[in-house]
């Protein structure tokens, strides 16, 4: 049995690599295949085998030398320890082209996050009606009623970069704990609320870097 883990003290790159992990075990389950090993694994996922096989000491006997890892056992374990099993609601503030987007993609048919709500400016379009699959728009200056009576915890920031912070302050104000920030600002908040970035031209730049350097 996996021991008890102090999950703060886990390496950022393990963290970044656990829904990979969750994702890979139940395409396995999926498609019965019952048991698999690090080099398998490693093959899958694009990472050596000896990386694989130190993020899973980290949690103490995930497997057994010489016969692996039950892709079932490995599958629930993993979506335990990402909260895959408890429904999380979450709001989306600012209705742009991304945030549009993102309102209306399936997070619910891989795990138990939900859209429950969307924010935007009194003059959007959106704002005061409900989607087709009936997520209500608000208008963000009601952001703090709305979500803290529907005990929503969790937030997708997809505004223009000159509200960025005007609105993670509001977000921070009705209780939200977790930000997921797709604006290129550092946001300012508590040591109690955490922000994961995704800077898009960011990740666009680092890739073309890798592309113009790829020795092969």
């Amino acid at each position: 049995m996996p021991e008890k883990v102090d999950y703060t003290q886990l390496p950022n790159a393990t963290i970044k690599r656990l829904p990979q992990y969750y994702r890979l075990f139940k395409r396995f389950v999926d498609d019965k295949i019952t048991r698999t090993n690090s080099r398998e694994i490693s093959e899958e996922m694009g990472v050596d085998a000896a990386t694989v096989r130190r993020d899973f000491s980290l949690f103490g006997e995930l497997g057994r030398r010489g016969y692996g890892y039950e892709t079932n056992t490995m599958r629930d374990f993993f979506a335990f320890i990402l909260g895959n099993e408890v429904d999380v609601n979450i709001a989306i503030v600012g209705l742009g082209n991304l945030g549009s987007a993102l309102l209306h993609y399936p997070f619910q048919r891989r795990n138990k996050l939900r859209i429950t709500q969307g924010y935007d400016v009194a003059g959007h379009p959106l704002v005061g009606t409900t989607t087709e699959n009936e997520i209500p728009i608000y208008d963000i200056q009601t952001l703090g009623n709305h979500l803290q009576e529907a005990d929503i915890h969790t937030a997708i920031l997809a505004v223009n970069t000159d509200h960025a912070q005007e609105a993670a302050d509001k977000l921070v104000a009705a209780g939200v704990k977790g930000i997921l920030n797709f604006t290129p600002v550092l946001l300012q908040v508590p040591a109690s609320v955490y922000v994961q970035s995704i800077d898009l031209t960011k990740e666009l730049q680092t890739l073309i870097f890798f592309m113009n350097n790829n020795p092969a």
